[in-house]
């Protein structure tokens, strides 16, 4: 039974990130790492975006890039102010080919295709078994989520990000390609928060994406009906399909964190790693491999990790309000954005404001949503 220094459980978003800056660091080459998964990473499976006003270590493999976004309800279209901030894509497949180009530079990092079934924390060791082999770490980080443990309580709500995206050319030009639709809350909401997600790469080609915020998700057949009836509305004069992409995204502010062990880390959606009030995963997971990182480098115990914060509580009165009146997320968010400066909402979001300037996002949202869900879970923590 081979043992490792470090053991990745799924090699996912968060474990490519963290096990990429672990090698670029130089802090750990003397320790061997083993990445364990059941898919190869040799597809283009999905894309990130995320908003940013400063460079990264990602830029190189940045697909495309705005400085706006249109953000529609069913009353008006508003062009967003960036204010320095640029909204940023990475397909899933250029983010794979980067870290493994680096990984395989190191002689003690490992990448082996096996499922992990099963991982307990010992003590003195952890003990990981796959599909075929069992292995040994001091410390792993485990990025597989387990939707039972969020589903096993009611104190914490839990709503899904979950949609269909189509990558489509079209007969006519009927895109923008230096604006994407962030949201488009003009469609027919049916009781839910529903929204078209469109990223232009040319006039007439894009990914448009049927995305809910919902408890449930749908029969496959409703999302593509929206994405036709939404291209139709658009006179594409018709169009083929290049590609699609499907996904469903835990909105939980449930404690991940509870279940970690002096020796197993969760990390990712398994960590809480994904924001919450949004969906969004590319760059709270950034930022949280960064803190991981630095975490390592000083102690030894995972259970001091990480600790519940005032944006936690935001994005938990959020979905406290979404989980009961669902279809709010319209009213919500086109009150956010409503003055169409984004950038004080962005930085809100990343959770890097004072809290004089989380105030004057929140005040924009409608009040009394807000303090009937902030009393009711005051009564319930």
């Amino acid at each position: 039974m081979k043992h490792y220094d470090y053991i990745f459980a799924g090699s996912g978003l968060s474990s490519l990130m963290t096990a990429y800056k672990m090698a670029i660091s130089g802090k750990f080459a003397n320790k061997d790492i083993l990445l364990l998964d059941y898919n190869a990473k040799q597809e283009n499976d999905r894309t990130w975006c995320f908003w940013q006003k400063d460079n990264s270590i990602w830029d190189t493999i940045i697909y495309r890039r705005w400085d706006t976004a249109r953000f529609a309800n069913e009353t008006r279209s508003t062009d967003l102010d960036f204010g320095g901030y640029q909204y940023k894509m990475i397909r899933g497949i250029d983010f794979y080919n980067f870290v493994f180009a680096e990984l395989r530079k190191h002689s003690n990092i490992e990448f082996i295709n096996q499922k992990v079934i099963d991982y307990k924390d010992a003590g003195t060791n952890v003990l990981v078994e796959t599909a075929t082999e069992s292995y040994t770490c001091n410390r792993l980080f485990n990025s597989i989520y387990n939707r039972e443990l969020p589903a096993s309580q009611n104190k914490y709500p839990i709503l899904q990000q979950h949609f269909i995206g189509w990558h489509v050319k079209t007969n006519a030009p009927v895109f923008d390609p230096a604006k994407p639709t962030f949201m488009d809350f003009s469609i027919p909401q049916k009781g839910n928060t529903r929204f078209m997600y469109v990223l232009p790469f040319a006039e007439d080609e894009a990914i448009v994406e049927y995305t809910l915020f919902s408890k449930d998700l749908l029969p496959v057949e409703e999302y593509e009906q929206a994405i036709e009836e939404y291209l139709k509305n658009l006179s594409t004069s018709g169009y083929s399909v290049i590609a699609e992409e499907k996904g469903s995204i835990p909105m939980t502010s449930y404690p991940f964190w509870e279940n970690n062990t002096k020796n197993i880390l969760n990390i990712g959606s398994a960590g809480g790693w994904t924001k919450a009030s949004t969906g969004y995963t590319f760059r709270n997971a950034d930022k949280k491999s960064d803190e991981l990182i630095t975490y390592l480098l000083k102690e030894k115990d995972f259970t001091g990790l990480y600790k519940r914060n005032r944006f936690w509580f935001y994005d938990l009165l959020l979905l406290d309000i979404l989980s009961v009146k669902n279809l709010m997320g319209g009213t919500i968010f086109s009150a956010m954005f409503r003055s169409g400066k984004a950038a004080p909402v962005f930085k809100f979001l990343d959770e890097e404001t004072s809290f004089a300037e989380e105030l004057k996002v929140i005040w924009q949202c409608p009040k009394a949503l807000f303090i009937k869900a902030l009393f009711k879970r005051i009564t319930n923590l």
